[in-house]
């Protein structure tokens, strides 16, 4: 029982910064732009973080500037997608070679230093003798808990208001949407921004609570399995809550079957969440061939007032 304990523990805090990105990926995707940038936004939020925390060591600060530098990132990609009609593949193609860029150079002053306990634990002396949950609940960090209140924020948001059914209506149809006078170019810009800030908030995560020391390339893929865990999860917040720490899962029994003394070769253990991902991918994509996908139907069409079709 402690063992599996600590693997439902270490999978939590694993899976958090991928929660995070998938969160503002599907914000960002219901609206109808396709986020391939996640990558690059998620290491510029990570060394950001790391920057700011270094050089002042206030946390809201650090955290702070993360959500910033995202969400100008945010915008940038909206004025591109949103604005000038750019190519949105390209476009999140651009983000993620930017971001990986600019954040191996700004990282490489702080590379290799530690920052521990940056991230306060939030302790529940009331939930620590309830047997099995109380050990993996009561001693979470502050991402942890906000992951969590922004899953079911977000499922409430999009499925239970009315700014939520002008949300996916933006992201279905929305030349009918702004017949409507729903204002598709606000929320666009408006979910790309917030989104890109999720996305940045997940690397800051990853870096000071899951990994506390910055390495060039420190999310290692993370961003791209972000894109993939939005397909996983049809666009859904719940379902992403599950893919998520489904990955960190995967992600710690690598660790976890070296530490018993296994002899398979540590590259081939860090390739199983990887390869998991690409099995489920051709698995839905097999299963559901002939069923609608669950994704908004406008992803990745700019949209053009008063274009004839």
């Amino acid at each position: 029982m402690e063992i599996l304990t600590q693997l439902i523990v270490s999978a939590i805090s694993s899976g958090t910064p991928l929660l995070l990105a998938v969160l503002g990926g599907i914000l960002i995707e219901r609206s109808g732009i396709t986020q391939l940038g996640a990558e690059g936004l998620m290491l510029m939020g990570a060394v950001t973080s790391c920057l700011l925390y270094i050089h002042t060591g206030s946390l809201a600060l650090a955290i702070l500037c993360v959500l910033i530098v995202s969400g100008l990132l945010g915008l940038l990609h909206g004025v591109l997608s949103v604005s000038l009609h750019a190519n949105q593949v390209v476009c999140g193609l651009a983000m993620t070679i930017f971001g990986t860029g600019l954040s191996a150079y700004l990282g490489k002053p702080v590379s290799g230093q530690p920052l521990t306990g940056a991230v306060p634990k939030l302790h529940l002396a009331w939930l620590e003798n309830v047997p099995f949950l109380g050990k993996i609940f009561a001693h979470m960090d502050l991402f942890t808990w906000f992951s969590f209140v922004l899953v079911l924020v977000m499922h409430l948001f999009i499925h239970r208001t009315s700014w939520g059914l002008h949300l996916r209506a933006v992201g279905d149809n929305p030349a009918t949407a702004d017949v409507m006078g729903i204002p598709v170019i606000a929320i666009r810009y408006g979910c790309v921004i917030i989104g890109s800030m999720l996305i940045g908030l997940g690397g800051a995560d990853l870096l000071l609570v899951y990994t506390p020391t910055w390495n060039e390339g420190m999310t290692s893929g993370r961003g791209w399995i972000a894109v993939a865990l939005i397909i996983f999860a049809r666009w859904n917040p719940i379902r992403a809550l599950v893919c998520a720490y489904f990955f960190g899962v995967l992600d710690i029994l690598g660790f976890r079957v070296q530490l018993i003394g296994s002899h398979i070769p540590s590259y081939f253990l860090k390739m199983i969440p990887y390869l998991v991902t690409i099995l489920v991918l051709m698995y839905l994509g097999w299963r559901n061939r002939n069923k609608p996908s669950g994704a908004p139907e406008a992803l990745g069409v700019p949209y053009i007032r008063e274009q004839r079709f």
